[in-house]
């Protein structure tokens, strides 16, 4: 696996070197410190794996990832860093990154991560990926309340009930209301929504994850 560092401290690089050329499979074909350097020597040197620091003089490691991945999609660039910043992490996934694993690992778990991802895998440090996954669910749950923000809670209630199939005169019984009430919501629903009949207004319950929505909203009633 040809391998490209690039980090702005020449100790550090050295370190990487030492530890990465000891293993069998690897073989480090360049180093750069600088954003503009890494992407000079990632197109030059075509690497498998770039093991690209965030912070670097002038443009970041995450701009020099985002170029690198665009003009040499073959390469897979993983973040070794200090920082566990969220901000810093999305920023690098956004521009492409394969992996993103802290400084403070070990070596035997770095040089895992290093062969994860030049397998074309994707890799988080255990220590960022609750954060990912809590930013993930944060993003469906706003996904969500926003699909249905037009809705009253009763509305949303006979949406959730026509997503499971449930007739008119069933949603009825469930809510005791009677079947001309609940026709009238029905119809409220598709106009607020902009849909033409009870089988969009299910599918587009469905795909938003009403169920989920639904359970917060009646549990706290």
């Amino acid at each position: 696996m040809r391998i490209l560092l690039v980090d702005d401290h020449e100790v550090v690089r050295l370190g990487l070197r030492t530890l990465l050329e000891r293993r069998l499979g690897f073989r480090v074909v360049g180093e750069a410190g600088t954003a503009a350097e890494a992407v000079e020597q990632a197109l030059a040197l075509q690497p498998d794996v770039v093991v690209m620091d965030i912070r670097l003089p002038g443009k970041s490691g995450i701009e020099a990832t985002r170029e690198i991945v665009q003009r040499l999609p073959a390469a897979k660039v993983i973040m070794l860093t200090s920082y566990a910043e969220d901000e810093l992490l999305f920023e690098a996934i956004e521009a492409g990154a394969a992996g993103y694993v802290l400084k403070r690992v070990g070596s035997d778990d770095l040089v895992r991560a290093i062969e994860a991802v030049g397998r074309g895998e994707s890799l988080l440090s255990p220590e960022v990926t609750a954060r990912v996954l809590s930013r993930v669910r944060q993003a469906s749950r706003e996904s969500a309340q926003a699909a249905f923000a037009g809705l009253t809670e009763q509305e949303l209630r006979v949406l959730a009930l026509v997503a499971v199939g449930k007739t008119n005169r069933e949603i009825a019984r469930t809510l005791y209301l009677s079947e001309g009430t609940v026709r009238n919501y029905v119809s409220t629903i598709l106009s607020k929504l902009g849909l033409s009949n009870r089988a969009e207004a299910a599918a587009y319950a469905v795909k938003n994850r009403i169920s989920e929505k639904y359970r917060v909203e009646e549990g706290g009633h």
